[in-house]
């Protein structure tokens, strides 16, 4: 079994092309990571429970030509195969992919995929070279009791301590960002596992947990606690170690200042009409103005409101201050097409409404091969391809 049947009449070869990955991942975490690989040129085997699929199926509205958008959105590049692993026949033919693949993906809750018969130390016997990511919520020890949604994870993981305005209930990213980044690291993890297996021919587990793929995202928030005691609280938009870098109300809508460093600080007081403030022993450092951060937005404010948030954008992000205003989805695309980052994927034959792979590549760049499946598209074909029998209709 092999991805040579995803090159046919398209794009050259891609980065992963020859890689081979069954796929028991749901909802996001482990299919925006697979769909990631796909896009590389990995032929992705994404196995679904009958007649349902994966939960995202069903996670709309919104939908596209009735297809939920979320399902959509992270499972381009894939063949879909309905597959009931509680049935002996089908639990066979589950096996006979997996021994053929050079990565297996799962995300159920730990243990399952061993009651199964697929787990790790299971399949590795006939199949020793095979990367197995396991992606969990709170990892296979005492946290495998605890179900791993992404709400969950950002409130018990400290996330929505530090979202939101200061003294309320604590704020949701607007998006599962923990899902997404717990997908990266799986993602990392994997390709560092297939390069460890191309000088060995080992493969190896690769686990990858929520919750610790959380705590090390927080980065200068938990190095606070670890390394100085802090613990960190909600600020709003404002930043717990630089000043000016929040929000603050132009004449016609909010703008974002993000002032870095201590020159373009003095690069935005001139720009202002205020060039003392620069020289003010309360402003003059980036420690001083983070003490003082009361004094500094009350002298920001007034200049700041007199004029349009586009007019500033464009006159501080000339002269090399960071700016810009609070977009919603469609002026965000707008602005990355108007920057020629080319965000959407140009083509329909990958489903509606794709946003491209973000990573760029010189030599075997992604390839937007197929539309999102349907289920169980391509559960014929591949018993076929393992040379078992088709299924009687």
């Amino acid at each position: 079994m092999h991805a040579d049947h995803q090159e046919k009449d398209g794009p050259g070869p891609g980065a992963l092309s020859g890689i081979v990955v069954a796929d028991f991942g749901r909802v996001l975490a482990g299919p925006y990571m697979t769909m990631l690989l796909a896009d590389l040129g990995a032929d992705v085997i994404k196995i679904e429970r009958p007649g349902s699929g994966d939960d995202t199926r069903a996670w709309g509205p919104p939908f596209a030509n009735d297809e939920a958008t979320y399902f959509l959105g992270v499972n381009r590049n894939k063949r879909s195969v309905a597959l009931d692993l509680t049935d002996p026949k089908d639990r066979e033919t589950a096996r006979a992919i997996v021994d053929r693949a050079d990565v297996l993906v799962e995300n159920f809750r730990p243990g399952t995929m061993e009651k199964l018969g697929l787990g790790y130390e299971h399949v590795r016997a006939s199949n020793p070279g095979l990367v197995y990511c396991s992606v969990t919520g709170f990892g296979a020890a005492e946290g495998a009791r605890l179900p791993g949604y992404d709400l969950l994870v950002q409130a018990m993981g400290g996330l929505m301590s530090i979202t939101g305005e200061p003294g309320g209930q604590g704020t949701k990213a607007g998006v599962a960002l923990v899902d997404v980044i717990t997908g990266l690291h799986a993602g990392l993890g994997v390709l560092a596992a297939l390069r460890h297996r191309e000088r060995t021919g080992e493969g190896q587990r690769v686990e990858v947990s929520l919750l610790t793929s959380l705590l090390s995202a927080l980065t200068n928030q938990s190095a606070a606690y670890l390394g100085a005691g802090v613990v960190p609280r909600a600020m709003g938009n404002r930043h717990p170690s630089i000043a000016p870098y929040e929000v603050f109300e132009a004449l016609d809508r909010p703008l974002v200042l993000a002032v870095g460093n201590d020159r373009q600080f003095r690069t935005l007081c001139a720009r202002l009409g205020l060039a003392g403030l620069a020289d003010d022993s309360r402003f003059a450092t980036n420690t001083a103005r983070v003490a003082h951060r009361e004094e500094l937005l009350r002298a920001l404010a007034g200049p700041l409101a007199e004029r349009t948030a586009d007019s500033w954008f464009e006159e501080l992000n000339a002269a090399g201050v960071p700016c810009g205003p609070i977009n919603d989805l469609a002026a965000a695309f707008d602005l990355a097409e108007r920057l020629g980052l080319e965000p959407r994927v140009p083509t329909e034959a990958a489903g509606p409404g794709q946003v491209v792979n973000p990573i760029a590549l010189g030599a075997t760049p992604p390839a937007y091969r197929a539309a999102p499946p349907r289920l169980g598209e391509h559960t014929e074909a591949l018993l076929s391809e393992l040379g078992l029998h088709p299924r009687k209709p």
